[in-house]
């Protein structure tokens, strides 16, 4: 479908979302029907959180008289006064309740540890819960985070032991970073591959979209599987060694259809601001003649104003946001069918920046053949609207000279104040620009459209039993176009044309952006392989085994377009389109078998190749192999009433890594290649302009990272399952790292080159424990804890060992030209700060340029620095809870982060006197840091500005309520409220502790968010 015919269908969709909800509300009115009370039990049987449960088995303890839920959790059945009815469901703990002459029998089933999730999904197929060998983490739709969730990471932020997700800024649909039981790479990507409903999904965004999860709707997904360790994830090879997310989307079941509708709004506001002056305290510092400050001259005291400006309250306000969900679910013909439509519009608290979403999702899964063949077919749609506000204005608003007023009052530059240069008139090259004039003399739009699908053919083979043949054909599209605009009179970009060659105009006529961009991924799956599943009772034996083949196209082209100024006349021409493709081609195995339900052996290998790499390195082997023994079916503890499952898994395996898109290398870094120049780096001969070929530097013996995992771990269950989790070492080493390192002059076509070198290595514990303290009717409660204990560290970084190789420098920060305040180091974590030991007065003030010389050469330079802490933390921490009494539910979603530090960097770069004031005639705010440290000058190196930034944050607090049937007995309502982002308790003085990377650079704060949302079940 064209993307045109798309954005009709579902504008349209979107305007009808309303009528259709009331028109499926005045059938189910008019069908209501009275409902018998004589000899009749009524009730609703819903499940933890509130929400109805259908297709619940209710009997008649002692005789074959039963009923079943309808779509509502709706049942009725007849009893007698001394009857007892029994509750069950697949994956619930079954109830009973004495019926006592009561007429209505409400309940609720909580999960079964002990049959919840029996068969999961392991990639390319399933296997039972029982047989797994390796880390696996499985969480439904039942446990997810609520709330506003825009981006489908956050459902399981904080569930899962050795998953960190850092959520987003506060910029409307922005991603998270995902890792999983630490980062196994320097430079390549340390994102974890993505597979949805069976497609791996390319984790790089298009050109105008914040995150490429945030196509996906979080209504539509039912399940998330975690492979942490390589036993389990090394049936998907090269693409592995982050860890493999498995996405399964919500599907349809057999029965009449089943209308679900949703709405959520939302209110987002600030937490906290960033600690500067207000005008009359910054008058009061720039007027102070003390000898302890008196850093201003008079011509600087004169620029003052006389206003009282808070630009952090100028540029942020409260966010609204609302999402809507309508899904139809059910059977047609023996079809089982859901289709759902989702809107969602996010208003961030920056001003000006906001996210729109429509989203369509289609599954069908017929059988054919005398149910032999089973076809899924799967489709997702998303058109998404961004307008991206400049994010500049976060920097400028803790920056710009609180005196000023944020109208100048006159058109100039659109009516904001601006600091200009006396001598031409225009806005001053060097100062901060207005941090509103930012915001609203900037549109920078773009409009993502992405389509996710693949129909998946699993047949039953006649001529051996237990045989099947699956073929999986998928289709990734992704497309993106955008707009930038700045006007020509704004202070951004003014008169940016003026005296350019070909150029005319007056000053206010040759400025400002008119760019557009564009960008499409075309990416394509084909896998097949083969099942055979048997269960040998003769040797009490059961045998799993599968064999197939993977072939996956990736395709990306970038259309490059001129640089305009506003009024469209082109300042430089367009580059060179850039067109790209890779391709992966796979063969795979897995076999496992159990021996007397007790003791099971899995292997698996897969046989990687990726057009990445040269010849020599294209190919590659990924093996695992696991164990479990299931304890528990030992005869000494078979019969046990406190023991109900203990089990021992160990595992070991290798992975890889192919994904170079963080190390800013093509696709194509194995060969000698040449890159045209840019517009604005041509030569000039006469009045023409020339491209240039530049070579780039390349290896061709250029391979994959590889990781070895180690794991061992012990799953257990006490008391009938009210008690279980499990505890898991492991031990993950990478090596041939990919690394941008110096090579001698001559033997490249560039100085430095990206290539193998260097080893890494992350070990941990982790921990779960889920509990059910209450369990009985009508009042459940049930605590999850999980913690993670990873410790990171680099073993090698060179091929032949360099004593005076101090590291690889990393981790920009703003402030002076080129500064980096992070290094790569052998025996140290990665991204460890790089920084000077500072040295403190008598008064517990830092000293300002005094640090330990570490050295003992009378000097402070370079080789005084020294490792002190990571931005990578030691311990996760979660704690969920869930309360249910009645038709009322509560929980919360606690998260912490321990032993990791967060570079202040805007204290570094505003905190000190020289920079509130400028000889070239503006004056700018800062930190009021600068009163604590009297710092006249930037001490960037110093490891006062390296902040103990552990935290403990309430991510979510959550209150349900249940009406229960209403319309006549036909529907069920569900009201909500959420509180996310709730409180912060941390050390860190910035805005948020969370900061992924460790460098706090004018972040764009998360908020506070309260949602109120009602759902309705037809």
């Amino acid at each position: 479908m064209k993307n045109l015919s798309v954005r009709r269908f579902l504008g349209t969709l979107s305007i009808n979302v309303s009528s259709l909800t009331v028109f499926l509300l005045l059938i189910v009115l008019g069908t209501g029907r009275a409902m018998a009370q004589d000899q009749t039990i009524t009730g609703v049987v819903t499940e933890t959180d509130g929400s109805p449960l259908p297709g619940v088995t209710v009997a008649l303890k002692g005789t074959s008289r039963g009923a079943n839920t309808d779509a509502t959790g709706n049942y009725r059945i007849l009893a007698p006064a001394n009857g007892i009815l029994v509750f069950s469901f697949v994956g619930k703990t079954p109830q009973e309740a004495a019926v006592g002459g009561k007429s209505v029998i409400n309940i609720t089933l909580a999960d079964d540890s002990k049959n919840l999730q029996e068969v999961v999904v392991t990639g390319y197929g399933t296997q039972r819960r029982k047989d797994l060998t390796g880390s696996i983490a499985a969480i439904s739709s039942e446990e997810f985070q609520k709330g506003n969730i825009v981006v489908p990471e956050q459902l399981i932020a904080g569930k899962l032991a050795g998953v960190s997700i850092t959520p987003p800024s506060g910029q409307p649909g922005g991603g998270s970073q995902i890792r999983i039981r630490g980062g196994s790479s320097l430079n390549a990507s340390n994102d974890p591959l993505v597979v949805i409903d069976n497609v791996a999904v390319d984790n790089s965004n298009v050109s105008g979209a914040s995150n490429a999860l945030s196509l996906i709707n979080p209504n539509d997904i039912e399940t998330f599987t975690v492979l942490k360790d390589a036993s389990a994830a090394a049936i998907y090879g090269a693409r592995a060694a982050n860890g493999v997310i498995l996405i399964t989307t919500k599907r349809g079941a057999s029965g009449a259809p089943r209308v679900s509708f949703s709405t959520l709004g939302s209110v987002s506001m600030i937490t906290k601001k960033l600690p500067v002056f207000t005008g009359d305290a910054y008058r009061a510092l720039i007027n102070d003649t003390s000898p302890e400050a008196n850093f201003a001259n008079a011509d600087q005291r004169k620029l003052l104003g006389t206003a009282n400006t808070d630009w952090q309250d100028q540029i942020y306000h409260t966010g609204i946001s609302n999402d809507n969900n309508i899904s139809v679910a059910g059977s047609m013909n023996n079809i089982p069918y859901r289709l759902s439509y989702g809107y969602t519009t996010q208003n961030g608290i920056l001003k000006t920046s906001n996210f729109q979403r429509n989203s369509v999702a289609l599954n069908l899964s017929p059988k054919f053949l005398n149910n032999n063949l089973r076809v899924d077919i799967s489709a997702k749609g998303s058109i998404i609207n961004n307008r991206f506000a400049d994010q500049g204005a976060i920097g400028a608003a803790a920056s710009f000279d609180p005196t000023q007023p944020v109208y100048s009052g006159n058109e100039k530059f659109g009516g904001f104040y601006e600091w200009l240069d006396p001598a031409t008139g225009r806005p001053n090259a060097l100062s901060t620009r207005n941090p509103l004039g930012l915001l609203y003399n900037k549109e920078d739009r773009s409009q993502v459209n992405r389509f996710i699908g693949n129909v998946q053919l699993d047949y039953k083979l006649p001529f051996l039993t237990g045989l099947r043949a699956n073929l999986n054909v998928g289709l990734d599209v992704s497309s993106s176009k955008g707009t930038i605009f700045i006007p020509a009179y704004a202070a951004a970009g003014f008169a940016r044309g003026f005296n350019r060659p070909g150029i005319t105009g007056d000053l206010g006529a040759t400025g400002g952006t008119n760019n557009q961009y564009s960008q499409t991924r075309n990416n394509k799956t084909l896998e097949f392989y083969l099942n055979y599943a048997k269960d040998l009772k003769s040797i009490n034996s059961r045998v799993d085994v599968t064999g197939g083949y993977s072939y996956q196209d990736f395709i990306r082209d970038e259309p490059t377009y001129a640089d305009n100024l506003a009024d469209g006349r082109q300042l430089n021409p367009a580059g060179i389109p850039f067109n790209t493709r890779y391709t992966l081609l796979a063969f795979f195995g897995r076999a496992n078998y159990t021996f007397n339900e007790r003791y099971t052996l899995t292997a698996t290998i897969r046989r990687d190749g990726t057009s990445r790499f040269g010849p020599t390195a294209r190919w590659g082997w990924f093996p695992s192999v696991g164990a479990a023994w299931s304890i528990k079916d030992e005869a000494f503890l078979k019969n046990s009433t406190t023991i109900s499952a203990l089990k021992l898994r160990v595992g070991y395996g290798v992975t890889g890594q192919q994904d170079l898109s963080g190390t800013g290398a093509s696709n194509y870094a194995y060969l000698p290649r040449y890159s045209i120049s840019d517009p604005t780096a041509q030569y000039q001969f006469g009045n023409t302009f020339y491209p240039t070929l530049r070579a780039e530097g390349y290896d061709a013996n250029l391979k994959w990272e590889q990781t070895e995992s180690i794991n061992a771990a012990i799953d257990y269950a006490l008391f009938n399952g009210r008690i279980s989790g499990s505890l898991d070492f492991y031990d993950k080493k990478t090596k041939d790292l990919l690394a941008t390192i110096p090579v001698a002059a001559g033997s490249n076509l560039t100085n430095q080159i990206l290539t193998n070198v260097g080893n890494l290595q992350n070990r941990g514990v982790e921990f779960t424990i889920n509990t059910t303290p209450i369990q009985k009717e009508g009042l459940s409660f049930d605590v999850g804890f999980n913690v993670t204990y990873n410790e990171n560290k680099i073993t090698n970084l060179s091929k032949v060992p360099d004593p005076n190789n101090i590291g690889i420098l990393v981790g920009t920060i703003n402030g002076g030209t080129g500064n980096t305040i992070q290094i790569q180091s052998v025996g140290y974590p990665t991204n460890s700060f790089f920084v000077n030991q500072q040295v403190y007065g008598a008064n517990g003030r830092p000293l300002e340029g005094v640090y330990v010389d570490r050295a003992a050469d009378g000097a402070i330079n370079i080789n005084d620095r020294y490792r002190y802490q990571t931005a990578n933390p030691k311990v996760l921490l979660g704690f969920t809870s869930q309360l249910t009494a009645g038709k009322f539910n509560a929980g919360f979603v606690l998260r912490g982060n321990f032993g990791n530090y967060v570079y202040n960097n805007v204290r570094s770069n505003t905190g000190t006197y020289q920079s509130l004031v400028n000889s070239l005639g503006f004056l700018s705010n800062g930190s009021t840091n600068v009163l604590d440290t009297r710092f006249r000058n930037q001490q960037f190196f110093s490891d006062y500005y390296v902040e103990n930034a552990a935290f403990l944050r309430m991510d979510n607090l959550n209150l349900g309520y249940n009406f229960g049937r209403v319309f006549g007995g036909r529907s069920n309502l569900r009201a909500s409220a959420t509180l996310q982002n709730a409180f912060v308790i941390t050390k860190y003085k910035g805005l948020d502790p969370e900061i992924a990377g460790g460098i706090d650079n004018n972040f764009y704060p998360r908020p506070r968010t309260i949602s109120v949302g009602l759902n309705l079940d037809l």
